[in-house]
């Protein structure tokens, strides 16, 4: 299986490889902070098969041994690297695949930093777009 993404304006794009060694979905208060989204969607890779195919994405170090990858233009998160916690791997950021639902999540990380209401997302009313 190959997957491809890239970031908003098309100016950063990826391909990686193979299956996802696991798929998840973070609440971390980091990951909330660098997406300005209550939750992040992520899929773990070996580094090996992931590629860049066009741009040049700009790496924030957010925490020690963290590199948050990024479009420089845009500011699209993209994936994240962290030697030590993730050594060879890239985490990907699922909703910059071209096919997100390609990669379903499994599990949901960092849950005890989970913001209150999105355990009731479920509950909430739903509309195909915008209501009138």
């Amino acid at each position: 299986m190959i997957n491809e993404g890239g970031c908003l304006c098309g100016a950063i794009r990826y391909r990686v490889e193979g299956e996802a060694d696991r798929a998840g979905i973070c609440h971390c208060a980091d990951c909330r902070r660098a997406s300005g989204a209550p939750l992040i969607a992520w899929a773990v890779y070996p580094r090996d098969r992931f590629s860049i195919t066009a741009g040049a994405p700009r790496a924030y170090n957010s925490s020690p041994d963290t590199y948050r990858h990024f479009c420089p233009d845009c500011g699209t998160g993209l994936y994240y690297i962290n030697e030590v916690v993730l050594p060879g791997l890239v985490d990907i950021q699922l909703a910059s695949l071209d096919d997100p639902a390609a990669v379903p999540p499994t599990t949901q990380i960092q849950t005890a930093e989970r913001i209150g209401w999105v355990e009731h997302l479920h509950e909430l009313p739903g509309f195909p777009r915008w209501p009138e």
